[in-house]
Formats: C-alpha cells, sequence, structure tokens
C-alpha cells in the first residue's frame, strides 16, 4: 500500500444509489433522529470504560481557529466584551464571545443527522423541506443525540504504512480498513466509534495549509458497506471522512451521504488525531473510550466538540 493518490475507481451516480440501498437501515430504530448511536446501550459503555487503564486523557478538537486560510474560508469569532474596566464594587470581570459558522474544514464538530438530505430527503425518508427551516431542524438535531460515549478505534494508516501522512487525495478503501484492524489489533465491532487518522494536521504543520475541497485523503465509498456491516455507531477523521475529489459522478460528499443519510451515523470531522496516535502507538493499542459531549443545541444540525480519548 502507498500513501500517495492513485487512480481512484470511479463510482456511477446508478452504483451509488444501489449502494445506498444497500446500506440503508431506515426503519429500524427508534427513536429514529438517534439513528445508529441507537446502537450503543449501557453494556457498550461500561465495556468502554473497561478499556481505561492508565487514565491518560487525549482531547481530540482543534484551537479555535480565528485565522484565514485556504482551509479556513470562514474563521471562527473571538473577542472580548468586558475586559475588566467597569466601576466598583470589586470583583473585576473578563469577558469574551465565540461564534463559528462551523460546518467546514477547520472546526472540529459533530454531524447530527439532519445536517444532509439526498433526493430531498433526511435520514428515514422525511422530507428535509418539511423537517429543517429558518427555525433549525425538527428531525435528527444535535439535541437528539446528546452525549456519546462509547468505545473507540483509530485507524492510524499513516502509521500502517509507516509515514507521516497519506497524500491529499488517497481513497481509504476497504483492503486499508481490514489491513490497519490486523497491523494494530484494533477490531471494529458493534457500537463502537471509527476515527480514521490520515496525518492531515500534521502535514499542514509541515507544508502549509492546502484546500481540503480540491484534495483530501478519505474513504472511498467502497469502504463504507464494510463498516456498515460492522455496526459502526460514529464516523470520524482529521478531515470530514469523504475523499476528495469525490469519486462519485455529480456528488460532492457520497461518504456524509452515506453515513448520515443511509445508515443513520453521525460524524465528527476535523478531529486532530496527532496526540492520539502518539499516545496509542505509546501504550500499544489503538481502542479506547471516547466521550464527546455535543452543545445542547434544539434544532441544531451538529455543534462544535472538543471529544476525549481517554486509554
Amino acid at each position: 500500500m502507498s500513501t500517495d493518490p492513485a487512480p481512484v475507481p470511479r463510482v456511477s451516480r446508478e452504483e451509488f444509489d444501489a449502494l445506498f440501498a444497500e446500506v440503508r437501515t431506515w426503519g429500524r430504530w427508534d427513536p429514529a433522529g438517534r439513528g445508529a448511536w441507537n446502537r450503543v446501550t449501557p453494556a457498550h459503555v461500561r465495556r468502554a470504560a473497561a478499556l481505561v487503564r492508565d487514565g491518560t486523557t487525549v482531547p481530540l478538537g482543534r484551537p479555535w481557529d480565528t485565522r484565514p486560510a485556504p482551509d479556513n474560508l470562514r474563521p471562527a469569532l473571538h473577542h472580548m466584551t468586558d475586559l475588566g474596566d467597569v466601576e466598583p464594587p470589586e470583583p473585576s470581570a473578563h469577558k469574551d464571545f465565540l461564534g463559528a459558522d462551523y460546518h467546514g474544514k477547520s472546526v472540529s464538530h459533530l454531524d447530527a443527522l439532519s445536517h444532509i438530505a439526498y433526493r430531498g430527503e433526511l435520514y428515514g425518508g422525511r422530507p428535509a423541506r418539511g423537517w429543517v427551516g429558518a427555525g433549525g431542524a425538527r428531525f435528527g438535531s444535535v439535541a437528539d443525540l446528546g452525549p456519546l460515549v462509547t468505545r473507540g478505534v483509530l485507524l492510524d494508516l499513516p502509521a500502517v504504512l509507516g509515514a507521516a501522512w497519506l497524500e491529499p487525495g488517497r481513497a481509504v478503501r476497504a483492503d486499508d480498513v481490514l489491513a490497519a484492524e490486523r497491523t494494530l489489533g484494533a477490531d471494529i465491532d458493534e457500537g463502537c466509534a471509527v476515527l480514521l487518522r490520515t496525518g492531515r494536521f500534521r502535514r499542514r504543520r509541515e507544508r502549509g495549509p492546502w484546500d481540503p475541497d480540491a484534495a483530501s485523503a478519505g474513504f472511498h465509498v467502497d469502504a463504507v458497506p464494510l463498516l456498515a456491516e460492522r455496526g459502526v455507531s460514529l464516523l470520524g477523521s482529521d478531515g470530514d471522512s469523504d475523499l476528495r475529489p469525490s469519486p462519485v459522478e455529480g456528488l460532492h460528499s457520497p461518504v456524509h451521504t452515506l453515513a448520515l443519510t443511509a445508515m443513520g451515523v453521525p460524524l465528527l470531522d476535523n478531529l486532530d488525531l496527532e496526540g492520539l496516535s502518539t499516545a496509542c502507538a505509546g501504550a500499544g493499542r489503538y481502542a479506547f473510550l471516547l466521550v464527546v459531549t455535543p452543545l445542547n443545541v434544539p434544532g441544531g444540525t451538529g455543534s462544535p466538540v472538543n471529544p476525549v480519548a481517554v486509554l
């Protein structure tokens, strides 16, 4: 296997629609707005908690990025609203404001099921125009998910290949996933969260930013049936899980579409997985307790997050 881009198999819309139907889980769970997260039971959480051995905690969220860059076209906002220069009585206070158009390539965030529609339909076949409006989402909002706690698995593809990163445009295919499981000794099983490290932010630090909409390493759609068969509950990456350029004719985010709209699997985008890669290599294990606590935003299609892995 190579870290460099290779010719990527193209997928027609007809082939994609057949794949969508193959992995679709509509009507399987109640409440439907939680989608595949219904797989995670208290037993799954207890099993995940048992993975904690030395108590090492690794934050996975990126720094709040307020600087424009090719991969940060809508920078996050941070400014002070109170510098303590008020009249007595004591104490003085310092306050600030945060804001972000977080569905992009910079802010670490969670995508809820209402984030993506395909052919005008959300997960479960609900019409997007009837369920998502100016006031937010009435189905599949981030508030439906709540805290997400489960067993996490890091697919550290650069570590498997003995490289620092995957080059933008490198497709992660089903065989790559299986090779990572074997090499790292971390099995993907029912209810777990799968985090794909491509080495994006190490490459960014060493080579500088680039436009990830034009080229980024990520899952090819042929890896999705394997993830569906294993019963994953959450999918994340240091990119947005999608391979770019897209291999699917006329569809810019096919993995988003399959995960959120067909399978009901929430997504974690733009995670900084460099510290987790180092921690997992040092511990000699690539499974851990994963804790994700999105903001409780009724009607929100997602939320900025700073997930934590505990080894």
